[in-house]
């Protein structure tokens, strides 16, 4: 298979694009750098199948022959970083969906587009499931990302309707893990790297707000058996997590695993931040066969030791293993000793 990756050295991108790699599948990176890491980009072109663009989704998108299937993971995912340029974060949204719809429409291209739990907004509903409409604020701060994914979703279905062309759709939960950039302004990577810092950990409002957070493999493996489902299941299928937590619960596992105790300091909440999200995956599980698998404690302390060691990931990685990174400290640690 060849495959289109669109933001393709972002977060998500980048452990989507490692996978494939790592099963022998050929992956074309596509992004315009503006929230992707160098770092990100440097692991993928390692692998000797691994081509990349330099390319903005807004803009009409280069001849590219020989794509088998597309997955769309183009658009900041961070408040700050989306809330910076809101017109770009919905033109990448939108107008990206449509570029992609130009390049792969004739011939029949399968598009996998990734969509977000933001579409729910500050939910009335909870946990929230697919055939909930939201509670969006379509003129608020938020609403760049949030009515931007909303009118990718809208697109995309009509023009499945229209033209009968295979897509996909999921909607994906908060996600944390290798690859993350420390300072994505994200709540995982901010306390993480405070504690790293030993700054006290920024809580916004009283942390008694809950997410839930799905580990970047398991979520990986959510989008993967998505692809290979069935082409009449299109979604949208919520990726996440349920195990729910409070901003104060998570802080108290972040001690937890850099072991001290680290202090909070209490700001004001941002506008239009949800109070509660939690995903309903009862149609992944009967569609997919898929539950996430990664206790919270245990990613926390993986994307703990990638924050500190990142080139450890990249070498396990780069070998095609899948041990944990606390596993190749662990042999660090012997070798140094045998020698």
């Amino acid at each position: 298979m060849r495959y289109l990756i669109t933001g393709a050295a972002g977060f998500l991108g980048a452990n989507l694009s490692l996978r494939l790699l790592e099963e022998g599948q050929e992956a074309i990176g596509l992004d315009n750098m503006s929230t992707g890491s160098n770092n990100n980009l440097a692991r993928l072109r390692q692998h000797k199948k691994f081509e990349f663009i330099n390319h903005d989704i807004t803009a009409q998108l280069p001849k590219i022959d020989d794509i088998n299937y597309v997955y769309n993971l183009a658009c900041p995912a961070s408040p700050p970083r989306y809330q910076k340029d809101p017109i770009q974060t919905f033109r990448t949204s939108v107008w990206g969906i449509w570029n992609l719809i130009s390049l792969a429409r004739n011939a029949r291209i399968p598009i996998f587009h990734t969509s977000t739990s933001e579409v729910y907004g500050d939910p009335l509903v909870h946990p929230q499931d697919e055939g909930y409409w939201g509670n969006v604020n379509p003129i608020g701060v938020r609403a760049c990302y949030d009515e931007g994914k909303r009118g990718a979703e809208a697109l995309l279905m009509d023009y499945h309707r229209q033209t009968k062309n295979p897509i996909k759709i999921v909607r994906i939960f908060n996600t944390y893990g290798p690859c993350m950039d420390p300072k994505d302004g994200r709540v995982i990577s901010n306390f993480l790297t405070q504690a790293i810092g030993q700054k006290p950990l920024t809580i916004y409002g009283d942390g008694r707000q809950s997410r839930s957070f799905c580990y970047v493999d398991d979520l990986i493996d959510g989008m993967v058996k998505m692809e290979k489902s069935p082409e009449g299941f299109l979604g949208p299928v919520n990726l996440g997590n349920p195990d729910e937590f409070t901003l104060l619960e998570l802080a108290d596992r972040i001690d937890e695993v850099t072991r001290r105790k680290n202090k909070r300091e209490f700001l004001p909440l941002p506008k239009d931040d949800p109070k509660q999200r939690r995903p309903d995956i009862s149609l992944a599980k009967e569609k997919l066969g898929w539950q996430p698998k990664t206790k919270l404690k245990d990613g926390l302390k993986k994307t703990y030791d990638y924050f500190k060691e990142p080139s450890l990931f990249t070498k396990e990685r780069t070998l095609g293993k899948r041990e944990s990174i606390s596993e190749d400290l662990k042999t660090s640690e012997d070798s140094a000793e045998d020698h």
